[in-house]
């Protein structure tokens, strides 16, 4: 699964930097010079340069030495496999794609649905697919969401009445 880590926004400058939006949550790993991040269309972008201005991340890439060539980048999504993610060491953290397809179940075992993806607003939500096809939005708690077994490909939910 590809997982979008950045946006190419706007050229800055005359020597082919890019401002980049973050969406990861380790950009100093993500986004090192000589690292290379896949597209959705162009093929991978292998980074030259990157630096802070002014609370924003600028990037120059591998053939893109104007503000010219670096416009083309403009709107680009760049991705990584997921494969390439290591686990967290924390037991209690979980990445998004790691919950994404998860059976979920309920204490005594029957079946919920299907975890189909993750939100993140004013608290961490699991979009949960009902077995009729309607989805349900779970607040990621403890109290609710009781236990997370990757390996085995579930999550136990206790919801309180009427979350369902």
């Amino acid at each position: 699964m590809l997982l979008v880590v950045g946006r190419i926004g706007r050229a800055h400058g005359i020597r082919g930097e890019v401002s980049v939006e973050i969406r990861t949550d380790d950009p100093g790993a993500r986004f090192a010079p000589g690292s290379s991040l896949a597209t959705e269309d162009d093929g991978p972008l292998t980074i030259e340069t990157v630096r802070m201005h002014s609370g924003r991340l600028l990037i120059r890439f591998a053939g893109f030495e104007d503000r010219t060539g670096a416009e083309t980048l403009r709107g680009t999504l760049l991705l990584v496999d997921s494969a390439d993610i290591p686990p967290t060491s924390d037991p209690d953290e979980f990445h998004d794609h790691e919950l994404i397809g998860l059976s979920a179940v309920s204490p005594e075992g029957a079946a919920l649905g299907e975890i189909v993806d993750v939100e993140h607003h004013g608290q961490d939500l699991l979009v949960l697919r009902r077995p009729d096809g309607d989805d349900a939005l779970v607040p990621f708690v403890s109290a609710i969401v009781t236990a997370v077994d990757v390996p085995a490909g579930r999550v136990v939910l206790d919801p309180p009445p009427g979350l369902l």
